[in-house]
């Protein structure tokens, strides 16, 4: 049954409501302890900067590196009291008055923005924003048209069949920007191949391999819970989503999950496979600034960005890729090979900004985020590359990273991968 429209980006930007009708009582809560923790850590910051001024002078420190001692260390620390007292007032008042408040209404067009800021917050720093317990942090779930998935109602409208799509999005994303130019992958093949799309909405500032464990046992209550018997899974994945989708398989194995026998095709998007130079580029950050005494403190300004960005430096799949090491520290790609799952036809869909293929256009150039060799899951290490059939790559030339999401080519490809045997 074909897939209702979803709403417009473009028609949701015809009337522009004013921006604060998009906050809500929770939010303001989240905002109040996003300011108090910068003002904390601004105040180490700058005793940072003050200790390492006096330590250029022979001046002793306080207890910690980077801390200051007598008087000033205390103004400091009052600082920061007085910081944590306010907090606790505004989380005590703000929570007092979220009963009073409208429950959450459906997506309007200011909402789309409001969404589309809290998934790139989660991205950024979605690990701190969860270790804070911050009422603004994503929780995993599963979405149709911008609202939590309600099963009774698909099944009363006739809506779910045996065939379930899955589509995981990419980092600082959310499951409404699979609607990218009025067109979206998940609407195009329900209509085209008969699928019922359910959109996964996640915290992707959380490590891919916690997002993995968690996809993979909401998958499984999913398909034991569908209103009719479940004949295929299809997962489509955007970037970070095809680690968190492999991430989701591997484990899914090692449980004896159900749901992974379910699954016939596995498509990524654009994954970096085997990393992303941008995020190296954000480790040399880290590098530069703690290089002299001075800019020291501010690396920890660079150190906010979160564990699934920084998973993103070798595409890490994982926990064993990550446990016990400073993700902030350069060290070689000591990954634990993980081949794709057996028994499922998995693709590949890689984009390029280059007008043709050439040796430094698949290393250097990609889709402007993405290496080719990295979409293509090809490494210089046999055992590292993943090894998709020539017939389940597909590569676009003059394209990049997010117009895969939206080009006729990519869905006439998907569309003809899908195809019943």
């Amino acid at each position: 049954m074909p897939t209702p429209p979803r709403p417009r980006a473009d028609a949701a930007n015809a009337a522009k409501p004013h921006p604060l009708r998009q906050l809500r009582a929770s939010d303001l809560r989240g905002v109040a302890r996003l300011a108090t923790q910068a003002t904390t850590g601004i105040s180490r910051v700058a005793e940072g900067v003050h200790q390492s001024v006096l330590g250029t002078l022979g001046l002793p420190g306080g207890a910690q590196p980077g801390q200051a001692r007598g008087l000033t260390g205390l103004v400091y620390q009052s600082i920061r009291g007085v910081t944590r007292l306010v907090d606790a007032g505004l989380q005590a008042g703000l929570a007092r008055l979220e009963p009073f408040f409208e429950p959450d209404a459906p997506p309007t067009a200011v909402q789309w923005e409001r969404e589309a800021v809290l998934a790139a917050l989660n991205g950024v720093m979605g690990d701190r924003l969860q270790r804070d317990d911050n009422p603004l942090c994503t929780r995993m779930g599963f979405y149709r048209d911008g609202l939590p998935l309600d099963l009774p109602a698909l099944a009363a409208s006739g809506g779910a069949t045996g065939k379930l799509l899955v589509l995981v999005h990419g980092l600082c994303m959310n499951d409404l920007q699979w609607l990218h130019q009025g067109h979206d992958h998940g609407a195009h093949l329900a209509q085209a191949l008969g699928y019922t799309p359910v959109y996964l909405r996640y915290n992707t500032g959380l490590h891919t391999s916690a997002n993995g464990a968690e996809l993979a046992a909401q998958l499984e209550s999913l398909v034991a819970a569908w209103p009719v018997p479940v004949k295929e899974v299809a997962v489509l994945a955007h970037s970070m989503g095809g680690l968190v989708a492999r991430s989701a398989c591997h484990q899914a194995a090692a449980a004896g999950q159900g749901w992974l026998a379910l699954l016939r095709h596995l498509v990524f998007l654009g994954t970096p496979h085997h990393g992303a130079p941008l995020e190296r580029a954000g480790h040399w950050v880290d590098t530069l600034l703690g290089s002299t005494p001075y800019s020291r403190p501010f690396a920890r300004l660079a150190q906010l960005r979160s564990a699934g960005i920084t998973d993103l430096r070798h595409g890490h799949v994982l926990e064993a890729d990550w446990q016990g090491r400073d993700r902030f520290v350069r060290h070689p790609d000591r990954r634990t090979p993980v081949p794709l799952p057996e028994g499922v036809a998995c693709h590949a869909v890689a984009a390029t900004l280059a007008a043709r293929r050439s040796p430094a256009a698949e290393r250097l150039v990609g889709d402007g985020l993405v290496p080719l060799h990295s979409a293509l899951g090809i490494h210089d290490d046999a055992k590292r590359t993943l090894g998709f059939a020539k017939s389940r790559q597909a590569v676009f030339h003059r394209m990049g990273h997010l117009a895969l999401l939206g080009d006729a080519g990519v869905a006439q490809q998907l569309e003809q991968w899908l195809q019943p045997a």
